[in-house]
């Protein structure tokens, strides 16, 4: 370690309280004006030149608006149309008449793990919020629980999402892993699935229960309006809504595309025909524009639905979101600059100076990549660079040593994460609340999935 690494370390966590302090304090300024002055400073004290921090600004900006700001605005069009329609409020009734309040949690949580595996974290809370809200709403009115009940069943859906996030292929964390490793994408699966199950069971029903009567958590109106029909006339779908099964289809349809992108890559060769169509269709922003448009003729244009009602109401539903957008903007601003200013370099040099079992220094450095950089894929990246030559010379279990790395990845999801802005802002939290929720879940969850690790290590592998 140099003194050059010791000081990048400092102003890193420097800026990471810097930008808490600007939001919660007195100031209370906003997170996007927060996260680009933050940005700012941390560049200029780590020597970025000018221009290129202006350039890793924008480019962090960009690039994170490229890869979920049109994935998000077109899921608010989708969980608009939905609810427009009635199928949400048809799935959440069918969900509530058969689970009981109990149960409910779990129930979601399984949903959520299905969804989960073939998409992005950001992506499947998009996907999914429209039901959350919608069976949270109705929760709420039968007034069962204490506390929250959009934490009661959000926290099992965030929980869900982020394990499988960084636990099973085909995520890029854990392929990115596995090629770095050259080790076996089945292994890794079977072992990411078994990790994710306790760690979803923890980090999502048994801790939400925990949490939920001490919050009074609930999103802004104008979304919780656009994502679940109220019970009051006037918002009630004018027609009858559509069958369950036409309804889960509806829903569930840019899940199933990415699915079978994901089946296509285990069942064919690589660079097939059906690995190329698959891939196209089962891209996120391809699969969420698939489904807004199948949504629209099937449940408007083929019911002989107003189509100037639909076009008002798909540009009502980007309004909601244009402040979350803007704040994750500004999340992969500041996560591009501490890439840029080689924080995840010092972060390496500090690894090395422990002496751990391949395992747990996977998962250590994985993590301290994670949390520094505000990208789990930096963490992945470096980690199995870095520990890549054990993989291969020693009695080292690699499809475990990239499940641990993809567990290390998910720990204390916070400021710098694009992900906990989108969780903040969609269920209307303060910093707190939001630390509470996503901040704590995500560490619950790689803690657990590191503990699955050590055990599985004890039995004979797979490979």
């Amino acid at each position: 370690m140099s003194y050059s690494d010791w000081q990048l370390l400092a102003i890193a966590l420097g800026g990471v309280l810097f930008l808490v302090a600007l939001i919660v304090s007195r100031v209370r300024l906003h997170p996007l004006l927060a996260l680009m002055v933050t940005s700012v400073v941390v560049g200029l004290l780590t020597g970025m030149p000018q221009e290129a921090l202006v350039k890793s600004i924008t480019a962090g900006a960009g690039n994170t608006l490229g890869a979920v700001g049109i994935v998000v605005a077109l899921g608010a069009m989708l969980g608009k149309i939905l609810a427009d329609t009635g199928v949400t409020e048809g799935i959440s009734n069918t969900i509530i008449r058969k689970t009981s309040t109990r149960m409910l949690p779990w129930a979601m949580a399984g949903v959520a793990f299905v969804v989960g595996i073939p998409m992005f974290f950001e992506v499947g809370l998009v996907v999914l919020l429209p039901l959350v809200f919608s069976v949270a709403r109705k929760l709420e009115e039968t007034a069962s629980i204490r506390g929250s009940a959009y934490v009661y069943i959000g926290v099992p859906v965030i929980a869900a999402l982020a394990a499988m996030h960084g636990m099973v292929p085909p995520h890029p964390g854990p392929l990115t892993a596995i090629a770095a490793l050259n080790t076996s994408i089945g292994a890794t699966m079977l072992y990411g699935f078994i990790a994710a199950v306790p760690a979803i069971v923890l980090g999502g029903p048994i801790y939400g229960a925990l949490i939920t009567p001490r919050m009074g958590v609930k999103p802004d109106q104008a979304l919780i309006d656009q994502f679940a029909v109220t019970s009051a006339g006037n918002d009630a779908p004018a027609s009858t809504p559509p069958g369950l099964g036409l309804s889960l289809l509806t829903a569930l349809l840019p899940a199933f595309l990415m699915l079978f992108h994901a089946i296509a890559e285990l069942v064919f060769p690589e660079g097939s025909r059906a690995v190329q169509i698959t891939g196209f269709l089962g891209s996120p922003a391809i699969a969420m524009l698939i489904g807004v448009l199948f949504a629209a003729w099937i449940l408007v244009y083929a019911r002989r639905g107003d189509s100037e009602k639909l076009r008002n109401s798909l540009s009502a539903s980007v309004k909601p979101i244009a402040n979350v957008l803007l704040i994750i903007a500004g999340g992969g601003a500041f996560q591009h600059v501490l890439t840029d200013a080689k924080v995840g370099d010092a972060i390496v040099h500090l690894s090395q100076q422990f002496s751990l079992s391949p395992l747990l220094l996977g998962w250590f450095i994985a993590m301290l990549l994670s949390v520094s950089t505000g990208s789990a894929t930096v963490g992945i990246v470096g980690a199995a660079g870095l520990l890549a030559p054990l993989a291969g010379a020693g009695p080292v279990n690699a499809p475990l040593l990239a499940l641990a790395i993809g567990c290390g990845s998910l720990f204390f999801n916070y400021a710098n994460h694009a992900g906990f802005w989108l969780v903040k802002e969609s269920f209307g939290m303060s910093m707190g609340e939001a630390t509470m929720t996503i901040s704590v879940i995500q560490s619950i969850v790689s803690v657990i999935g590191l503990v699955m690790v050590l055990l599985m290590n004890l039995l004979p592998p797979l490979i």
